[in-house]
C-alpha cells in the first residue's frame, strides 16, 4: 500500500490541522476546508453557501478589500475558493518562504471576514451575473448538476439549486450572513491543510500562532442527508432556448464511499468502461452509430469522491432531434444489461484503470490538487489516505465488481431529465 507523510493535530479551539511535507517542491500550499456546502444552506436561501464563499474574499479583520489578493499576487502566488455539495474550500499556493504570510491571510478571514451591507449587495450582483453567464445564457446551462437532482431526490438539501434563485439571493440579509458565519465557520467545523516544502514542527507552531486564538464556538451537528432510493423511474422535461439539440441525463444513486468504498469504486470504473475513450461501451454503441453526438458517464455529481452519501452516478447524452430520447435510453440500458450479464473483459478494465491511474498521478504532481484532494477526503471521510491509495484500490477492482455495479443500476430506480430545445 502506498504511503504519504501525514501529520495531524487539533487545536484547543477545535480546528483540525493536516500537514503534508514534500521536500521535492519549492512551494507551499494552504487550504481551509469548511464543513458546509450547498446541502447545508437554509431553506429559502438557495445559493447562500456559494454567496458566502464570495463574501469571504471581501476583506477581513486586518485587511481591507483586495488586500488579500495583493499580498498573494505580490508573493508570486495564486489563490481561489470553491463551493461543493458538502464543503467550501479556500486555498493559496505561494513560494515556500511565504508560508507564514499564507497562514496569516487564511486565519484573518476565518477569524473575522468583513460582512457589510455594501459587500453583501455587490456580491449578490456578482453571483447573479455568474448565474446568467454559466446557466441562463448558455446552451445546456446547469446540465446536469442543477437540473438532475430534483428529479432523483425529494428533500430540499439534495434536490435544490445550489447556485441559487435570484429572488432568494436578493432577499439575503446581513443578519443571514452573520448567522451563517457564526454557525458554520466555527473553527471546530473547519480544517487547515498545509502541504509542500516545510518543516512539520515549525509549521504547526505557525498554525497555532495564527489560528489558535480564534475563539471556539459551538460546532454544528451535521445532519444525515440520506433518503430512500426511488423504486421506479422518474422523468422530467425542461426547455432550453439556447440548446441546439435535445439532451438527456440519467441519474442513479451511488454506494456510500464511507461504508462501501469498494462498491463505490466499482461504480466509478463502470463509468469509465461506459464513457471514457473511443473504445468505451457507450461511445462505440451510441456515438459511433450516430444515435448521439456526445455521451459521458461518471460517478459523483461534481466528481468522484467529492461528497458524502447520497451522491449520483450520471450518464449524459446530446442527440439529434430526429432520434427519440427513448431510443437513446433503450441503447444505454442495452449496454448496461450486457455489462450486468458478463461484465467487462479483463483487458477492457485494465485499460480504464490505467487511464484513471495516469490521471491521478498527473493531478497529484501539482501541489494544489494534491493538497485539495487530501484536505477534502480528510474532511469528508476522515481519511486523507484514500487519495493516495486510489491507484492501488482501483487496480484491485475486478470485472465482477463492475458487473455487480451495472446490475445494481439496472435494478434500481433512476431519474431521467430530458432537455428540449425551444
Amino acid at each position: 500500500m502506498p504511503t504519504v507523510d501525514l501529520h495531524r493535530a487539533t487545536l484547543a479551539n477545535g480546528l483540525r490541522v493536516l500537514i503534508v511535507p514534500d521536500p521535492a517542491t519549492p512551494v507551499v500550499g494552504v487550504a481551509v476546508h469548511v464543513d458546509v456546502g450547498f446541502r447545508s444552506e437554509p431553506e429559502g436561501r438557495t445559493g447562500f453557501a456559494h454567496l458566502f464563499e464570495h463574501l469571504m474574499f471581501q476583506g477581513s479583520e486586518s485587511l481591507e478589500k483586495l488586500a488579500h489578493f495583493r499580498h498573494v499576487q505580490s508573493s508570486g502566488g495564486v489563490f481561489n475558493g470553491s463551493t461543493h455539495q458538502d464543503y467550501t474550500d479556500y486555498f493559496e499556493i505561494l513560494p515556500a518562504a511565504a508560508l507564514e504570510r499564507a497562514l496569516f491571510l487564511e486565519a484573518d478571514r476565518l477569524r473575522a471576514p468583513t460582512l457589510s451591507v455594501e459587500n453583501l449587495r455587490n456580491q449578490v450582483d456578482v453571483v447573479k451575473e455568474e448565474i446568467r453567464l454559466n446557466v441562463l445564457n448558455r446552451p445546456y446551462g446547469g446540465f446536469p448538476w442543477i437540473l438532475l437532482p430534483p428529479v432523483l431526490y425529494d428533500t430540499f438539501p439534495n434536490a435544490h439549486n445550489g447556485y441559487g434563485d435570484f429572488s432568494e439571493l436578493e432577499q439575503a440579509s446581513l443578519e443571514d450572513a452573520a448567522s451563517f458565519f457564526d454557525t458554520f465557520y466555527a473553527p471546530g467545523n473547519a480544517q487547515v491543510t498545509v502541504a509542500g516544502y516545510l518543516d512539520v514542527d515549525e509549521t504547526l507552531r505557525l498554525v497555532e500562532k495564527h489560528f489558535g486564538d480564534i475563539p471556539a464556538r459551538p460546532t454544528p451537528v451535521r445532519p444525515s442527508f440520506a433518503e430512500p432510493i426511488p423504486g421506479a423511474e422518474r422523468r422530467r422535461s425542461v426547455t432550453d432556448a439556447h440548446a441546439p439539440m435535445p439532451a438527456l441525463a440519467i441519474g442513479y444513486r451511488l454506494p456510500d464511499p464511507a461504508t462501501d468504498l469498494d462498491g463505490y469504486l466499482g461504480h466509478a470504473l463502470l463509468g469509465s468502461v461506459l464513457g471514457d475513450g473511443e473504445a468505451a461501451r457507450l461511445e462505440r454503441g451510441l456515438a459511433q452509430t450516430g444515435l448521439v453526438t456526445d455521451i459521458s458517464a461518471s460517478a459523483g455529481l461534481m466528481g468522484p469522491l467529492d461528497a458524502r452519501d447520497p451522491d449520483t452516478f450520471t450518464i449524459t447524452a446530446v442527440h439529434p432531434a430526429e432520434i427519440d430520447a427513448d431510443r437513446v435510453l433503450a441503447a444505454v440500458d442495452e449496454e448496461l444489461d450486457k455489462l450486468a450479464a458478463t461484465g467487462p473483459t479483463a483487458d477492457e478494465l485494465a485499460r480504464q484503470v490505467a487511464r484513471w491511474s495516469a490521471g491521478l498521478h498527473q493531478e497529484n504532481d501539482r501541489v494544489m490538487y494534491r493538497m485539495l484532494g487530501l484536505g477534502a477526503r480528510e474532511l469528508l471521510y476522515g481519511r486523507a489516505e484514500i487519495g493516495v491509495e486510489l491507484p492501488e484500490r482501483l487496480a484491485a477492482v475486478t470485472p465482477a465488481q463492475v458487473q455487480a455495479a451495472a446490475a445494481t443500476l439496472r435494478g434500481s430506480g433512476r431519474g431521467v431529465l430530458l432537455v428540449e430545445p425551444s
